[in-house]
């Protein structure tokens, strides 16, 4: 689904509806074009010869491409996604602890291991002030919670790391292009298809590649493997078109939650604009899902990577959230195509299942 569905066309109880952009969105036309024009490319960017160069300049350019939509002017190393980068940057980072925010991803919390952990508030933030010592550690925060829509004080935070000797990696897998980590984080998980482009390819932007260490091969030594170029250069299309923003269509809905008997998770904090988590007290997330599977409506309990999960949130239970309380919460995401009628639908169809637990009781 890449067309904005109509109002009539998103009131039809046939038409799918897709809430689940933070899972995945659909590439943008651009990005789709990039990556055909990429797939005429054959040659091996790290081949010597005349048509291996050419397949290089084509790499870099989309290299310098993705750099500058985060005013990037460090290093940018191209992986397979922000899963990969993560792990490149916590599993070969030269320093000699690492850290993690209570709420990260479940691809940080592998990757970092046996880490120590800071906490986080009610609402998902971590304190800036509660940051200890973190002096030869690489302290990772994901500035946009992928459940919550929480986003984090990225800016304070930094500095309080940076004050106490530390190393900075945001996973901004969830967030739009921008240049505001520039000038804090060392280093910056990316992911294409979380952005319009395609799937298996992403980007560790890292400031200084002296605080990682090498294994040889291809991406100055980084990550061995042949590039791929034509992923490389549907992300590069993908960054170059502007994201809508949601402010107004995720507070409607917020509003439309509350006054369906739900509960908004985070509000009270800053949050992503396409992104809402929302509780349903008394009916699982689980059944909610089917329910709302059998109406067409596709969202998530959670991330894509633990919605699958029998056990209940550890970003809610950080919070401070109770387990049944925790299982009793879903996600949902929007896109670039993602209209006012798709979000009443869905909140249409969150009423008829709220009404069934009345009518239980």
């Amino acid at each position: 689904m890449t067309e904005p569905l109509s109002p009539d066309d998103a009131t039809r109880p046939d038409t799918p509806v897709y809430l689940d952009h933070a899972a995945t969105t659909p590439p943008t036309a651009r990005a789709r074009a990039a990556v055909s024009e990429g797939l005429t490319h054959w040659a091996n960017p790290s081949s010597p010869h005349a048509a291996g160069r050419a397949s290089r300049a084509a790499l870099e350019r989309a290299r310098a491409q993705v750099a500058a939509a985060y005013g990037w002017r460090h290093e940018t190393l191209l992986t397979s996604g922000a899963s990969e980068s993560l792990a490149i940057a916590l599993g070969r980072s030269v320093a000699g602890r690492r850290v993690v925010s209570a709420v990260e991803h479940d691809a940080a919390l592998r990757a970092a291991g046996a880490a120590e952990v800071l906490p986080v508030d009610p609402l998902g933030r971590v304190d800036p002030a509660r940051i200890g010592d973190v002096a030869g550690a690489v302290v990772a925060v994901q500035w946009c919670n992928s459940e919550t829509g929480v986003r984090q004080p990225i800016a304070a935070i930094a500095a309080a790391v940076h004050a106490r000797g530390g190393i900075l990696l945001v996973d901004a897998a969830q967030m739009p292009a921008c240049d505001e980590l520039a000038a804090h984080a060392d280093m910056v998980a990316l992911s294409a298809h979380k952005r319009g482009g395609p799937p298996g390819v992403g980007a560790l932007l890292v400031r200084d590649l002296a605080v990682l260490h090498p294994s040889g091969g291809q991406e100055r030594g980084y990550r061995p493997g042949t590039e791929n170029l034509p992923g490389a250069l549907g992300y590069a299309a993908a960054l170059a078109e502007p994201e809508p923003d949601h402010a107004a269509l995720r507070a409607h809905l917020d509003d439309l939650i509350r006054r369906s008997g739900g509960e908004v998770v985070g509000a009270g904090a800053e949050r992503h604009p396409a992104i809402g988590s929302y509780r349903m007290p008394g009916i699982a997330a689980a059944a909610q899902l089917i329910r709302f599977d059998l109406d067409r409506i596709a969202v998530s309990a959670g991330s894509a990577c633990a919605s699958g999960s029998l056990k209940p949130s550890h970003v809610l239970r950080a919070m401070g959230w109770g387990e049944e309380a925790a299982r009793e919460v879903v996600r949902v995401s929007f896109g670039r195509t993602t209209s006012v009628a798709e979000v009443e639908r869905f909140a249409a169809a969150w009423r008829a299942v709220a009404r069934t637990r009345r009518f239980a009781a």
